[in-house]
């Protein structure tokens, strides 16, 4: 029987010209879609085909979201003339488990649970990876070693629709919770594929799982975020992550500049890690766009690459803007979660930025990140207000994040681009008053260090000190 492309013989002749090629739908990974003239391998890139009459309305077939493009050679992992290697393939995991890299020793923290604490980081800086090899003192809350995928189903429900990546296609996909899990249990796999995004806040399952104490301290979203905002509550404080043996996430910075946490529950994680220099963010920027991209391993460009295994019972802390890429070399239950905070808010910015200038697609991004940082410079300037009526001074890394905030609330509020960020400015905030004064904030901390003894102008005499320091227009607005 010859191709047809507007019916396929397992569904019907073709009405709207548009068939799920998804497994658990009509047309399963064995049969392809070569009955409408598709080839297999094509059709595992097809999330929506389109007949060729009804591209004439709905546009081309719609392809799944691909995570980045195939190597067609990795000059990192393979160098021999000819061969072809693509991210994710079972020869791509061979070979980068035969490789050595520097240990991640030579520059992670590895404080107690009970000594990572705010003071901690604002003393050391949470500038570097922290390993907590028990979780003893982190004042997290999890299930046992002993819970599984099937748990996991049964808190979370199996009808739940969840991203998966097919890792050897580097491709995102949609699936019933419970076909994944059944997937996972099954005795053998015709595919890799993991599961990193299941958010569960709002699922039973939240109920066993407390986030690391530190988290809930610093996280914006958990202290910052108004009750009555009209805008939706950004979910990405608990994920959980499933992942089979050979799965493999590629280099990435985590959305918004983002820190985050993850606890192996079970199995092994082994993350690759990229310190945010300028130059490593520079050399990430051009390697996330170029069109050679496929043929290069990044960890080879960067100025060091870090091995960071990550075992039963640990728990890893990643901060803001670290590049990283994540091989799972067994199965592995983890949780996990994404938090902003105050301690780098240049890093988060410089990272937001990264993503727009990479046009990253939406689902890839943190939810109304430009709403919560308004929210943060609203809080900031109380802050800045109230240290200054006590005649106390802020600590140095909130006066370099308010500077980086107010920056940025000027590039989006200048005309020619503001109706691209004003639906994310909430209706609480006024953006010229606030930053005008938060700039008049500032000025004032930098010009009352701590050195000056005269701690009476940091009060009410705030306004003539800078009149008679010849700083009366600090603060104007744009």
């Amino acid at each position: 029987l010859a191709p047809d492309p507007t019916t396929c013989f397992l569904v019907y002749p073709c009405k709207l010209g548009r068939v799920p090629l998804r497994e658990g739908n009509w047309l399963q990974w064995g049969h392809g879609g070569s009955c409408v003239g598709v080839e297999e391998d094509a059709a595992a890139d097809i999330d929506l085909y389109h007949c060729p009459n009804c591209q004439l309305a709905h546009g081309p077939s719609v392809m799944k979201r691909r995570r980045g493009p195939q190597r067609q050679q990795d000059a990192g992992l393979s160098r021999e003339a000819g061969t072809t290697v693509r991210t994710g393939s079972a020869q791509f995991i061979k070979e980068l488990r035969a490789r050595t890299f520097p240990s991640a020793d030579e520059v992670i923290l590895k404080p107690s649970g009970a000594q990572l604490t705010v003071e901690f980081l604002e003393e050391n800086s949470f500038s570097v990876p922290i390993l907590v090899l028990k979780k003893e003192g982190l004042g997290m809350t999890l299930p046992p070693p002993s819970f599984t995928v099937r748990d996991i189903e049964h808190h979370v429900g199996p009808d739940r629709e969840i991203d998966v990546i097919d890792v050897s296609r580097q491709a995102d996909l949609r699936m019933r919770l419970g076909d994944f899990v059944s997937y996972f249990c099954a005795a053998r796999r015709d595919k890799v594929l993991n599961v990193i995004s299941l958010e569960f806040s709002e699922s039973r399952l939240s109920n066993l799982v407390e986030t690391p104490k530190i988290v809930r301290k610093l996280s914006w979203v958990e202290n910052l975020w108004p009750g009555e905002s009209v805008f939706e509550r950004p979910s990405v404080q608990k994920y959980c992550l499933m992942g089979t043996q050979g799965s493999y996430t590629d280099f990435h910075i985590d959305f918004g500049g983002t820190s985050v946490w993850y606890h192996v529950l079970w199995g092994e994680k082994i993350f690759y890690l990229v310190r945010p220099s300028p130059a490593n963010l520079a050399r990430f920027e051009a390697w996330s766009s170029s069109s050679n991209q496929s043929e290069t391993f990044f960890g080879d460009q960067a100025e060091h690459c870090y091995r960071c295994p990550l075992r039963q019972g640990q728990t890893l802390f990643i901060p803001t803007g670290w590049i990283h890429a994540v091989l799972t070399p067994v199965d592995c239950l983890a949780f996990g979660g994404n938090f902003l905070h105050s301690l780098n808010i240049e890093m988060q910015l410089k990272a937001y930025e990264i993503e727009k200038r990479l046009s990253t697609a939406d689902l890839f991004r943190f939810p109304n990140f430009e709403t919560i940082c308004w929210y943060v410079g609203k809080h900031l300037l109380d802050i800045f207000r109230g240290l200054r009526e006590n005649r106390r001074h802020p600590a140095t890394y909130l006066v370099h994040g308010a500077k980086a905030l107010n920056t940025a609330f000027r590039a989006w509020t200048r005309r020619e681009v503001l109706e691209e960020h004003e639906d994310e400015i909430p209706g609480t905030v006024r953006p010229a008053q606030l930053i005008k004064d938060l700039a008049k904030e500032i000025r004032l901390v930098e010009v009352l260090s701590p050195g000056i003894q005269d701690w009476a102008l940091w009060g009410a005499g705030a306004e003539a000190f800078l009149w008679q320091m010849g700083l009366e227009t600090v603060g104007r607005g744009p």
